[in-house]
This record gives C-alpha cells, structure tokens and sequence, in this order.
C-alpha cells in the first residue's frame, strides 16, 4: 500500500499552544535530571528513533516542532517518509542539537509519535481490506479531547479521509436529533430552514422506513446505521433508484472482519472510529548515540 501524502498539517499557530501545554506539563520547574547532570555548558548531542515493532510512523512534523519550541538549534531529520511502513530496529529519525534539549523533549516527542504512529497503523489495515473496493474509509468525532486534530491527522497518514472535524462543520441529523425533532421529516424542515448555504443534510436512518423518509424529505447523505449487512444491501439500491446523487455512508460495529461485507453492498463511505478508539501505541524509543 502507498504512503498517503496528501495528509494536512495543521497550522503550527494553532498546534503550538498544545505542544508548549504538553511540554510545561512534563517539565514542571526544570528537568532536574537534566539539569543536575549539565550544570556548566550543554555538548551537542546525537539521537535516533527507532521502531521497536511494526508499523506505520506518523507525528515525526510534530516530534520535530516540539524539540525546535524547546531550542531552535534542534535538528530532527526524518530517514523515512510520514506513514512509511516499518520494521522492528529500523531508524525513523536522526536528532542532533544541544543534548539537554534531546533529553528533556524526548517523553512528550515520543508520547505523541507513539500515539499518532498506532493510529496511523490501524487505520492502514482497515484501509487494506477494501483499496480494491469503490469505498472510502472514514473517522468520526469519538477522538481523545484536546487530540482530534492530530488524531484526525493520523487517520489520514493511515489511508482514511476525515469525516465533520466539528459540530459546526458539518450536519449529522442523529437518532436523538429526531427524537428530540419529533420524525426525520420535521428534523429536516428545521435545519433546512436554518443552515447557510451550501451546507449539505446528512441524516442517520436505522430501518428501512427510516430510509424511505429521509429520501421523501430530501436528504443529501444517508448513512446506514447499525444495519445488517442484508439491510444495507435493500438499503442502498433503494437510495439508488430515488436519486444516484445521494451518498451513501455506512457506520456502527464496523470490525476488521465486517468491513470488507460492508464495503461490497455499494456504499460511498464506511465511517468508524476504530482506528482512533481500539488502536495501541506503536513502541517507538529514542536512543543518545555517542
């Protein structure tokens, strides 16, 4: 599978805050391991990330940016390309710079690389069980607070496309959102009155009476929530033959294993927060060289 390039950075402006909160957090009033060990003058010192397990990398723009706000004489120099797969013991990463500034920025550097680089990872393997597949994969809102940008970011390494960053980017009519409307029909009349143009209406349908509602009322994007895979496949024909324009999401208990029967009914999207929420820290170490 090819690396996914085209992830964006998000702007340091508003990345910077976080790295600095994360770094204040750790360093507290000094590292005073550090600190004691350095207390005339600060040699130039030598590092490297190593992959300890396989896996995709991802945060290493992010590794870089946290040493340089601790000193800008910092150089982090990727030896791989962002989302490259790797093996146990290959080098990611060559660090040089004063090694006071390696030593106290390695922990949040690392932490984050580790959190991004499992997320990035499966992702990938849910992207894998459908590249033949004329399906996107997608996240969703169910990120760590304070994280979803970059979480969000290391779907996208992983081969995913991001779903509503917010609740105002984007409209989801949810199940309780027509509970609380009373009926898709009356859910759809309010927002349609209300939001600006050219804001689209997606709305969450879990039978198939919910599907032929939405249709009556002129929603834009459909999602399949929680059906069976035999639902989804009187679903999507049904959506089809009202109006081939409307896309078609998938979403709920979508595994590893469903994925591939889900993606095989005809849907334009399979939504899930898997990637984010069951995935595991890729090991990652950073060691001084000499």
């Amino acid at each position: 599978m090819a690396v996914n390039s085209q992830a964006a950075l998000p702007p340091w402006i508003v990345l910077d805050p976080l790295f600095q909160g994360w770094l204040l957090e750790d360093i507290g009033r000094g590292d005073r391991t550090t600190s004691a060990i350095y207390i005339e003058g600060v040699p130039p010192g030598r590092a490297e990330w190593i992959v300890k397990e396989p896996g995709a990398v991802a945060g290493l723009p992010f590794a870089r940016r946290i040493f340089s706000l601790l000193d800008s004489d910092v150089e982090f120099t990727p030896q791989i390309a962002e989302g490259e797969y790797c093996q146990p013991g290959q080098v990611v990463a060559q660090i040089t710079g004063p090694v006071n500034a390696l030593l106290t920025g390695e922990r949040v550097a690392l932490n984050l690389g580790m959190r991004l680089s499992g997320i990035a990872t499966l992702t990938r393997k849910y992207v894998e069980k459908i590249a033949d597949l004329p399906v996107q994969l997608v996240d969703t809102r169910k990120t760590t607070p304070g994280l979803r940008l970059l979480e969000k970011y290391a779907t996208q390494v992983g081969g995913a496309r991001n779903h509503r960053m917010g609740l105002d980017d984007a409209v989801m009519i949810k199940d309780n959102h027509i509970v609380a409307a009373g009926g898709i029909g009356e859910a759809i009349a309010r927002v349609r009155s209300q939001i600006p143009y050219p804001l689209t209406i997606e709305v969450e349908t879990e039978t198939i009476k919910d599907v032929k509602e939405a249709l009556e009322h002129g929603a834009d994007i459909i999602m399949l929530d929680n059906m069976t895979v035999e639902r989804m496949r009187e679903a999507v024909p049904l959506i089809r033959q009202h109006n081939d324009r409307i896309s078609i999401e998938a979403s709920g208990n979508i595994t590893l294993e469903t994925i591939r029967a889900v993606g095989e009914t005809g849907v334009d999207y399979i939504s899930t927060s898997a990637p984010i929420t069951r995935s595991t820290w890729l090991d990652l170490s950073m060691k001084i060289r000499g």
